[in-house]
């Protein structure tokens, strides 16, 4: 009878040390399942903080083709606001052209009326000088 007992407890000892085992190997399995996905989460976490990278050099780019835009439009404006004001001097000189030629023309005027004047009264001059 002992020796029925003994051989009972080691196939119950047998039994458990399988299923211990059992389990040993399932958890070495769900350890190794989840080295696996914890590799592939820092993998993907890799490749997130790549593309934050290329977005933020993309947005610096962006940045500073945005400042020359503004600089290139406030030269222009520059620019366009010194046309501006030499089309206002050209404009003012043109007007003092016309102001001065409007004097020129109103002196020719009056010149060629004293002229006419004057050739008159030479004329009566030398009519009374061959009659005396």
């Amino acid at each position: 009878m002992v020796a029925s007992e003994v051989k009972a407890l080691a196939e119950q000892t047998s039994k458990a040390t399988d299923e211990i085992s059992q389990q040993i190997s399932g958890i070495q399995s769900a350890t190794q399942d989840s080295v696996g996905a914890i590799k592939e989460i820092g993998d993907t976490i890799a490749r997130m903080s790549e593309i934050a990278s290329a977005i933020a050099s993309a947005v610096e780019e962006q940045g500073a083709a945005t400042r020359e835009i503004s600089r290139n439009v406030q030269q222009a404006a520059h620019g366009t606001q010194q046309v501006s004001a030499n089309i206002s001097d050209v404009q003012r000189g043109a007007s003092d052209t016309g102001a001065s030629s409007a004097q020129v023309l109103a002196a020719a005027r009056s010149l060629s009326g004293e002229s006419g004047w004057l050739k008159l009264e030479v004329d009566r001059f030398l009519g009374a000088v061959r009659a005396a």
